[in-house]
């Protein structure tokens, strides 16, 4: 049986790398110095650097099932880590260590992930991902699955993760002084049209028709007590 994998790689080496390979040398000679954070889901039908139009060393990007965003672990600070760290270490560092000055939490549509959290995963044969889908169970709407109710939920589930990202203390910091932008975007496959979340309207606009790439910090509502993610 052919080796494909193997194939791909050769022509990587010998074909793709010649014509990128002054910039690869650049970021090994400099370091990398990105600007985005994106949070993407691992669905294989989003691709970060097509949707945002980047090379190499524009992106540092986290990829899991739903772009989840798992809540602050304060024991952390204490040496008490308690699950959900890869994602966690890669938000930190992003602020932390490599100065981001943007950060896109990225679902998408017919979201397996989101799907599952209406049709159920079995604990026992999937303990993990049932544990990880927890993270979306906030967006859940108390509806029968229909396309309408996924594609609300995946919307839903953005703003939820936008959310729990201002509870990171260093993300709220640079929030607060100015320095770092949070955009919630919901990729349409199909229409290969990305909608971004508008806080002023509680909605996801089209990009093709928005004045900005996606507004926030996603905040509670002025005189409100509910989260975006409840008022719509």
């Amino acid at each position: 049986m052919p080796d494909e994998l193997l194939a791909r790689l050769r022509r990587f080496h010998d074909h793709t790398f010649p014509g990128v390979q002054d910039r690869f040398q650049d970021l090994v000679r400099d370091g990398q110095h990105p600007t985005i954070l994106f949070i993407g889901c691992s669905d294989s039908r989003l691709v970060p650097y097509l949707l945002t139009g980047t090379g190499p060393g524009e992106l540092f990007i986290v990829r899991n099932v739903g772009a989840f965003v798992p809540p602050y672990d304060i024991g952390a600070s204490r040496g008490q880590l308690a699950g959900f760290h890869g994602t966690t270490a890669a938000i930190e560092y992003a602020i932390l260590n490599l100065k981001v000055a943007h950060i896109i939490v990225c679902g998408h549509s017919h979201c397996g992930g989101v799907r599952a959290l209406y049709e159920g995963v079995d604990p026992d044969t999937a303990p993990n991902l049932a544990a990880w889908l927890d993270l979306g169970r906030e967006a859940v709407l108390p509806v029968q699955l229909t396309d309408e109710a996924l594609r609300r939920t995946e919307q839903r589930a953005v703003v939820l993760q936008l959310e729990r990202l201002m509870d990171y203390p260093m993300v709220r910091r640079q929030v607060d002084a100015g320095q770092l932008a949070l955009h919630g975007w919901h990729y349409v496959i199909e229409d290969g049209e990305v909608h971004v979340f508008d806080v002023h309207q509680g909605a996801f606009v089209p990009a093709s028709s928005s004045e900005h790439s996606g507004t926030g910090p996603f905040l509670p509502f002025a005189g409100d007590d509910i989260s975006p993610v409840d008022a719509w």
